[in-house]
Protein backbone atom coordinates (compact mmCIF):
# COMPACT_ATOMS: atom_id res chain seq x y z
CA UNK A 1 0.00 0.00 0.00
CA UNK A 2 1.13 3.53 -0.72
CA UNK A 3 -0.58 6.63 0.67
CA UNK A 4 -0.78 9.73 -1.53
CA UNK A 5 -1.61 12.89 0.43
CA UNK A 6 -3.80 15.54 -1.22
CA UNK A 7 -1.44 18.30 -0.05
CA UNK A 8 1.32 16.78 -2.21
CA UNK A 9 -0.58 16.33 -5.50
CA UNK A 10 1.08 17.90 -8.53
CA UNK A 11 -0.85 20.94 -9.76
CA UNK A 12 -0.82 21.63 -13.47
CA UNK A 13 -2.81 23.66 -16.01
CA UNK A 14 -5.54 22.03 -18.07
CA UNK A 15 -4.51 20.95 -21.53
CA UNK A 16 -6.80 23.68 -22.99
CA UNK A 17 -5.59 26.30 -20.47
CA UNK A 18 -9.06 26.81 -18.96
CA UNK A 19 -8.28 25.76 -15.39
CA UNK A 20 -6.06 23.74 -13.09
CA UNK A 21 -5.82 20.04 -12.25
CA UNK A 22 -4.44 18.28 -9.18
CA UNK A 23 -2.80 15.12 -10.46
CA UNK A 24 -3.21 12.28 -7.95
CA UNK A 25 -1.25 9.65 -9.89
CA UNK A 26 -0.08 8.95 -13.42
CA UNK A 27 1.44 5.93 -15.19
CA UNK A 28 4.17 5.75 -16.13
CA UNK A 29 5.45 8.02 -13.37
CA UNK A 30 6.14 11.51 -14.69
CA UNK A 31 4.26 10.92 -17.97
CA UNK A 32 2.84 13.96 -19.74
CA UNK A 33 -0.66 14.53 -21.09
CA UNK A 34 0.18 12.94 -24.45
CA UNK A 35 2.07 9.93 -23.08
CA UNK A 36 0.25 8.62 -19.99
CA UNK A 37 -1.16 5.09 -19.93
CA UNK A 38 -3.52 6.07 -17.13
CA UNK A 39 -4.09 9.18 -15.05
CA UNK A 40 -6.17 9.98 -11.95
CA UNK A 41 -6.77 13.64 -11.08
CA UNK A 42 -9.15 16.18 -9.56
CA UNK A 43 -10.15 19.47 -11.19
CA UNK A 44 -12.17 22.49 -10.15
CA UNK A 45 -14.58 23.66 -12.85
CA UNK A 46 -15.41 27.32 -12.18
CA UNK A 47 -17.23 28.25 -15.39
CA UNK A 48 -19.07 26.75 -18.35
CA UNK A 49 -16.92 25.69 -21.28
CA UNK A 50 -15.27 22.95 -23.32
CA UNK A 51 -13.33 20.01 -21.94
CA UNK A 52 -9.81 19.29 -23.17
CA UNK A 53 -9.75 16.58 -25.85
CA UNK A 54 -7.61 13.49 -25.26
CA UNK A 55 -7.38 11.35 -28.43
CA UNK A 56 -7.56 7.60 -27.81
CA UNK A 57 -8.55 7.99 -24.14
CA UNK A 58 -11.55 6.82 -22.08
CA UNK A 59 -12.57 9.08 -19.19
CA UNK A 60 -14.76 8.64 -16.10
CA UNK A 61 -15.96 11.76 -14.32
CA UNK A 62 -17.45 11.97 -10.81
CA UNK A 63 -18.63 15.11 -9.00
CA UNK A 64 -17.05 15.48 -5.54
CA UNK A 65 -18.29 18.96 -4.52
CA UNK A 66 -20.82 21.51 -5.73
CA UNK A 67 -24.31 21.33 -7.21
CA UNK A 68 -23.19 19.46 -10.31
CA UNK A 69 -22.70 19.84 -14.03
CA UNK A 70 -24.47 19.04 -17.28
CA UNK A 71 -22.16 17.39 -19.81
CA UNK A 72 -22.91 17.79 -23.48
CA UNK A 73 -20.98 15.07 -25.32
CA UNK A 74 -20.90 14.73 -29.08
CA UNK A 75 -23.18 11.87 -30.17
CA UNK A 76 -24.89 11.47 -26.77
CA UNK A 77 -27.81 12.93 -24.86
CA UNK A 78 -26.83 15.58 -22.32
CA UNK A 79 -26.17 14.08 -18.90
CA UNK A 80 -26.62 15.72 -15.50
CA UNK A 81 -24.01 14.74 -12.88
CA UNK A 82 -24.27 15.64 -9.20
CA UNK A 83 -22.43 14.45 -6.08
CA UNK A 84 -25.10 11.70 -5.83
CA UNK A 85 -24.58 10.44 -9.41
CA UNK A 86 -22.72 7.27 -10.31
CA UNK A 87 -19.32 7.82 -11.97
CA UNK A 88 -19.90 8.53 -15.68
CA UNK A 89 -17.67 7.04 -18.42
CA UNK A 90 -17.26 8.55 -21.89
CA UNK A 91 -14.76 8.97 -24.72
CA UNK A 92 -12.32 11.77 -23.89
CA UNK A 93 -11.79 12.44 -27.60
CA UNK A 94 -15.48 13.28 -28.21
CA UNK A 95 -16.21 17.01 -28.22
CA UNK A 96 -17.48 17.71 -24.69
CA UNK A 97 -18.61 20.86 -22.91
CA UNK A 98 -19.73 21.48 -19.35
CA UNK A 99 -22.56 23.67 -18.05
CA UNK A 100 -22.55 24.23 -14.30
CA UNK A 101 -25.84 23.63 -12.47
CA UNK A 102 -25.06 26.12 -9.69
CA UNK A 103 -21.60 27.34 -8.80
CA UNK A 104 -18.16 25.77 -9.22
CA UNK A 105 -17.62 22.04 -8.78
CA UNK A 106 -14.72 19.76 -7.91
CA UNK A 107 -14.55 16.56 -9.96
CA UNK A 108 -12.60 13.32 -10.01
CA UNK A 109 -11.23 12.27 -13.41
CA UNK A 110 -9.90 8.82 -14.29
CA UNK A 111 -8.45 8.41 -17.78
CA UNK A 112 -6.95 5.39 -19.53
CA UNK A 113 -5.38 5.02 -22.96
CA UNK A 114 -7.61 2.76 -25.14
CA UNK A 115 -6.04 -0.56 -26.10
CA UNK A 116 -3.35 -0.26 -23.42
CA UNK A 117 -5.27 0.12 -20.16
CA UNK A 118 -8.82 0.00 -18.84
CA UNK A 119 -10.56 1.26 -15.74
CA UNK A 120 -13.66 0.97 -13.58
CA UNK A 121 -14.67 3.59 -10.98
CA UNK A 122 -17.20 2.87 -8.23
CA UNK A 123 -18.55 5.03 -5.42
CA UNK A 124 -19.00 3.43 -1.98
CA UNK A 125 -20.80 4.78 1.08
CA UNK A 126 -19.23 3.58 4.31
CA UNK A 127 -21.12 3.26 7.55
CA UNK A 128 -18.90 1.06 9.67
CA UNK A 129 -16.78 -1.35 7.64
CA UNK A 130 -16.50 -2.19 3.95
CA UNK A 131 -14.38 -5.01 2.53
CA UNK A 132 -13.11 -4.70 -1.03
CA UNK A 133 -11.05 -7.12 -3.10
CA UNK A 134 -8.61 -5.73 -5.63
CA UNK A 135 -8.17 -8.41 -8.30
CA UNK A 136 -6.61 -6.02 -10.79
CA UNK A 137 -3.16 -4.74 -11.78
CA UNK A 138 -3.58 -1.68 -9.57
CA UNK A 139 -6.36 -0.36 -7.36
CA UNK A 140 -6.74 3.06 -5.84
CA UNK A 141 -9.02 4.40 -3.12
CA UNK A 142 -9.80 8.10 -2.93
CA UNK A 143 -11.41 9.33 0.30
CA UNK A 144 -14.24 11.73 -0.56
CA UNK A 145 -15.47 12.20 3.00
CA UNK A 146 -13.84 12.49 6.37
CA UNK A 147 -10.92 10.38 7.52
CA UNK A 148 -11.26 6.60 7.14
CA UNK A 149 -9.01 3.74 8.20
CA UNK A 150 -7.78 1.36 5.48
CA UNK A 151 -6.40 -2.04 6.49
CA UNK A 152 -4.77 -4.81 4.49
CA UNK A 153 -1.65 -6.96 4.33
CA UNK A 154 -1.04 -6.24 8.02
CA UNK A 155 -0.97 -2.46 7.48
CA UNK A 156 -3.42 0.09 8.93
CA UNK A 157 -3.39 3.63 7.58
CA UNK A 158 -5.66 6.66 7.91
CA UNK A 159 -6.58 8.54 4.76
CA UNK A 160 -8.21 11.96 4.95
CA UNK A 161 -10.38 13.97 2.57
CA UNK A 162 -9.07 13.55 -1.00
CA UNK A 163 -6.07 11.49 0.08
CA UNK A 164 -5.54 8.34 -1.99
CA UNK A 165 -4.27 4.85 -1.31
CA UNK A 166 -2.75 2.69 -4.06
CA UNK A 167 -2.60 -1.10 -4.02
CA UNK A 168 -0.71 -3.28 -6.49
CA UNK A 169 -1.99 -6.70 -7.51
CA UNK A 170 -4.73 -8.80 -5.97
CA UNK A 171 -5.33 -7.79 -2.36
CA UNK A 172 -8.26 -7.68 0.00
CA UNK A 173 -8.58 -4.63 2.21
CA UNK A 174 -11.03 -3.13 4.65
CA UNK A 175 -12.11 0.47 5.01
CA UNK A 176 -13.58 1.54 8.34
CA UNK A 177 -15.36 4.80 9.17
CA UNK A 178 -18.31 6.86 8.07
CA UNK A 179 -18.18 8.62 4.73
CA UNK A 180 -17.58 7.96 1.08
CA UNK A 181 -14.76 6.56 -1.03
CA UNK A 182 -14.15 6.05 -4.70
CA UNK A 183 -12.54 2.75 -5.76
CA UNK A 184 -10.58 2.88 -9.01
CA UNK A 185 -9.57 -0.39 -10.71
CA UNK A 186 -6.82 -0.08 -13.33
CA UNK A 187 -5.83 -2.87 -15.73
CA UNK A 188 -3.41 -3.34 -18.58
CA UNK A 189 -5.26 -3.60 -21.89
Amino acid sequence: MQVLRAANYRRMPWKNGGGETSEIAVYPAGAGLETFGWRVSMARIASDGPFSAFPGVERTLSVLEGDGVVLEIEGREAVRLTPASAPYKFAADAATSARLIGGPILDLNVMTRRGRHGHVVTRHKIEGELTLAAGVDRAMLICAGETVLASGQGVNVEIGRYDALTLDGAQEFRVTGIGEIFAVELNAG
